[in-house]
């Protein structure tokens, strides 16, 4: 047989095993580049100083109790404001001069960064409810370039803030000297899914941790 005539014999067969090849290949280059699923936080997993001690001992089904507050426009925003979105939450004052500056800085960049995705939003609550009124929460808006449809600066009963930082979004610490309601806020910045449960934890002050949440942001919008 002629060099000629095997090629034609088995030209169907190359063909067929390198397009085999190239299909095997593509599925294992797939598999290998799947990004790994955020973990799901609960109670059990967080240091104690940030969790209630009535909620320490849970290990699973945590999510975000709902809420109702007001925010730097004087509208109510509820759980239902944030409805099927992915969110970063944190907890802050105005008068703060110490992290709450960086932290708000780093909020803005995560503002800009979602600015035209309509699943992202920001949540920021105030653990000075009392100093922070409307018009302060207003006034720091304006000058943080808060922009009224993506980022929520939020006020209110100062109980129920502190049973969300404590409760559901298991932020702040507090401080023991104080009435049975103060709070001392974390660096934390917490992503949140659409259903309402804690994926991540990123310290607000460091740009590195900013890079890795809005990565997340990408990771938990491929899972959704």
């Amino acid at each position: 047989m002629s060099f000629l005539s095997y090629f034609k014999t088995y030209k169907k067969f190359g063909v067929f095993f390198s397009i085999l090849c190239i299909i095997i290949i593509t599925i294992i280059y797939n598999i290998l580049n799947v990004k790994p699923k955020l973990p799901v936080w609960n109670p059990v997993s967080v240091s104690e100083e940030l969790v209630d001690s009535s909620i320490q001992h849970k290990a699973k089904y945590h999510t975000i109790a709902d809420f109702s507050l007001t925010n730097q426009n004087g509208e109510t925003v509820t759980q239902d404001t944030y409805k099927n979105k992915i969110y970063v939450a944190d907890f802050f004052f105005t008068t703060c001069q110490t992290i709450c500056p960086i932290m708000t800085d780093h909020m803005y960049k995560i503002q800009k960064e979602i600015l035209n995705d309509d699943d992202v939003m920001l949540l920021s609550h105030s653990v000075t409810p009392k100093i922070d009124s409307v018009a302060q929460l207003k006034k720091y808006a304006k000058e943080k370039g808060v922009i009224d449809r993506k980022w929520n600066l939020v006020t209110g009963n100062k109980k129920q803030i502190y049973e969300l930082a404590r409760k559901s979004y298991l932020a702040v610490k507090t401080d023991g000297n104080g009435d049975e309601y103060d709070m001392i806020h974390t660096e934390n910045f917490l992503l949140i899914d659409k259903k309402r449960r804690i994926r991540g934890f990123y310290d607000g002050t460091q740009p590195e941790d900013i890079e890795k949440l809005l990565e997340d942001i990408e990771t938990l919008k491929d899972e959704s």
